[in-house]
This record gives C-alpha cells, structure tokens and sequence, in this order.
C-alpha cells in the first residue's frame, strides 16, 4: 500500500515537471515566430498627435505664415569673363503684407534687376513691380496683381524686443520652398558693415535661427506670429556674409520697414531722410589731446553742400591733423546728443535717422569753441531708387 502510494505521487509529479517544462521550451521556440515581424522598439502606449506647448505653437505659427511667404526670384545683368552683358538669377524670400498683393523684401534682392518675379505657395508666378526702396535700411516694397486676396501676415513692433525671446524665421533658403528654423534672440542693437554705399547697417536683430542663402527678405516672428523682423543677413565663416548659417543672422527691425510703408502711405514713395554729415567717434585721451571733453562725441569730418547738415548750421573741420596712420579733420563741431540722447557710438545718427523720415526735425547737441549749442535740422530727402 505504501509503495502503491510512493508510485502515485511520483508519477505526479513526474507530469507536472513534463507540462511546465515543455510549456517553457515552447515559449522560447514560439518567441521569436511572435517577434519576427518587427525589428524595433515602441512605447508600451500610443503617445497619439499630441504635441509639447511650444511644438504646437511652432506648428500654429507656420500653417498660418508660410502662406504669405514667397519666393523672389531677380534677372540681373552682370558682365562676363569678356566684359559682355549676361542674365544672372538672385533667390531670396519675402512676405505678403496685405490682401492686395504689397510684400516687404529686402533691398539687396531686387537691386538693379531688370526683372522680378514672385512665386507663391501654390506655385503661381506673378511678375513684381518695386514700388519704392531705402537702401540704407536695406528694404523694399513690391507689388504683385493676383486675383482675389492673398493671406498676409501682420506687423508686429520691434520697439520692446528682448534678448532671449524665441524668434521663427520661414523663408527660401537655397531654394527650399516655405523652410521654417527657430532660435531666439541673441543681441540687439548689432551694426552690420557692407551697404551699397559702403555704409553700415544699423540696430539689427541679432539671432541664431538658421538664416541660409535664399532667406533674405524673408519674415522673422514672435510667438504670436507677428513679424518683427526682415531677415537680412548671415555671419559666415571666416567673418563674412558668405557661405552657410553658423548660428549668427542678422535682421532688419520691422518698425524701420514701418516708417518706409507710412511714408509710401501719404506720399506715393519712399524716400529715406537724410542730414548730410560723415563723422568720426573719438573719446578719452585722444578727445583730451583736441582740446575736447574727455568723454567725447560724434567729431564732425564732413558737412554735404547743399544739404540738410549745412541748411541747419552744422560746421566742419577747419584742418586737417594726422593721428597715427590716419588724417582727422579738427576744430568742427562735436555732436555730443541727438535729439537730446548723448551719444553712444558711431552709428547714432543713422540710428536717429532710421526712426525718421523725409521733412521732420532732428536736433543736434553740439560742442563748438568750448560752447554748447542746439541745431534743428529739418531733414532732406534721399533719391528714390526704382
């Protein structure tokens, strides 16, 4: 009986060491047939179409924008290896500001073209007329005849821009339609060398949003999508304006382009202000050797004949000294405020004139015989270059 007994229990057991075990070699053969189809890893659950805050904002900001962002493309004449004349193509982006078809661009992507044509997102091309444009501030108004209205994009003001803020920029760089980069901003106030005039861009943007050949012209937005910005320029390599993005970009403030439009507005064109002067920054023992205040000023090297500085009473050098390497013209007047701001640096009084236009006052803050004077200047006008 005991060993009937003995018998029975190892054969229990005996079974259910043979179910167990074989269930276990067959998970680990049927574990590879149960996985063969996939090859990668995926979150134990769907995460479905929701995006972070700022994902989406990017996404709201660039399904509304990049409608109104076009793509420019210019015909030049440019001489050849035998001097002759030959149809070159520029590239660059710029951006519809009204439903009748006006778009903001910059000056250096229609300068000098012989034709201008503009391609919308739907891939319809539309021949341009350039209304009017201000080279110094590097901008220039369009205008296209399409039928219906057009999405536009609204003006936002560069007046209260901070450093760190989050920027979008959407334009054409190297060709690639509706390309949106972000970044912030990372400086204000930047002076860029290299105008047509060999003059100075002044108070840009300063940004590391990816700004590449091809995104001239084009909007750079807040979060709310407004534009605050006409992206202008790139830092390349080597400290130049060629090659590809290094995470330096530079912007022309949209309350510049603002005045232009204001102006075009009331007076059919756009005709930026000017004085008339070329002046040279000195301060500390250089002033001191002059016989000025060490704290300095704008000195005055060149007054234009006929020209708003010289209307006014601007005075120039009476001589010329040589400084090193450099000759400084001496004993003209020293600008040492600017509508009543001292000055700063050496691009104040474009500064000043950016924020004004053809006709208004500009009082100037001078230093003349060891005397302080105010001079109001009424502000001519530029050429208007079409």
């Amino acid at each position: 009986m005991r060993a009937r007994t003995l018998l029975l229990a190892a054969l229990i057991l005996g079974g259910f060491w043979y179910v167990t075990s074989r269930d276990l070699r067959l998970g680990r053969m049927l574990k590879p047939l149960a996985s063969a189809g996939r090859l990668w890893s995926a979150p134990e659950t769907a995460h479905g179409s929701g995006f972070q805050v700022d994902e989406q904002n990017n996404i709201d900001i660039y399904k509304d924008a990049h409608l109104a962002t076009v793509n420019i493309t210019s015909i030049v004449m440019q001489r050849g290896f035998f001097m002759q004349l030959m149809p070159a193509k520029g590239i660059g982006s710029g951006f519809i500001i009204n439903e009748d078809g006006q778009i903001l661009t910059n000056n250096h992507v229609v300068r000098g073209s012989r034709e201008v044509t503009v391609t919308l997102t739907n891939q319809k091309q539309y021949k341009a007329r350039v209304l009017g444009t201000d080279a110094r501030n590097d901008i220039a108004l369009l205008q296209i005849k399409a039928p219906g209205k057009l999405p536009f994009l609204r003006l936002g003001s560069s007046d209260n821009l901070q450093v760190g803020q989050k920027v979008l920029a959407i334009g054409n760089p190297f060709g690639l339609a509706g390309t949106l980069t972000t970044g912030i901003i990372s400086s204000l106030g930047r002076s860029l060398g290299g105008d047509e005039n060999g003059g100075q861009l002044e108070d840009l943007i300063q940004t590391d949003a990816a700004i590449n050949p091809g995104n001239s012209g084009g909007p750079l937005l807040d979060s709310h999508g407004d534009v605050i910005g006409i992206n202008t320029a790139i830092y390349g390599n080597g400290g130049s304006a060629e090659g590809g993005n290094i995470g330096i970009g530079f912007a022309m403030p949209i309350n510049k382009a603002k005045t232009d439009l204001e102006e075009y507005r009331t007076s059919g064109r756009i005709s930026p202000p000017v004085l008339g002067v070329q002046t040279v920054r000195i301060e500390g023992d250089l002033a001191e050797d002059l016989g000025l205040p060490r704290s300095g000023g704008l000195l005055v090297q060149k007054v234009e004949p006929g020209s708003a500085a010289e209307d006014g009473g601007v005075r120039g050098p009476r001589q010329i000294v040589v400084v090193g390497n450099y000759q400084l013209g001496v004993g003209g007047d020293l600008i040492t405020a600017i509508d009543g701001k001292p000055v700063s640096g050496p691009g104040d009084v474009e500064k000043a004139l950016g924020r004004k236009r053809a006709g208004d006052k500009l009082v100037l803050t001078v230093l003349r015989n060891g005397q302080e004077q105010r001079l109001t200047i009424t502000l001519g006008s530029s050429p208007e270059t079409l």
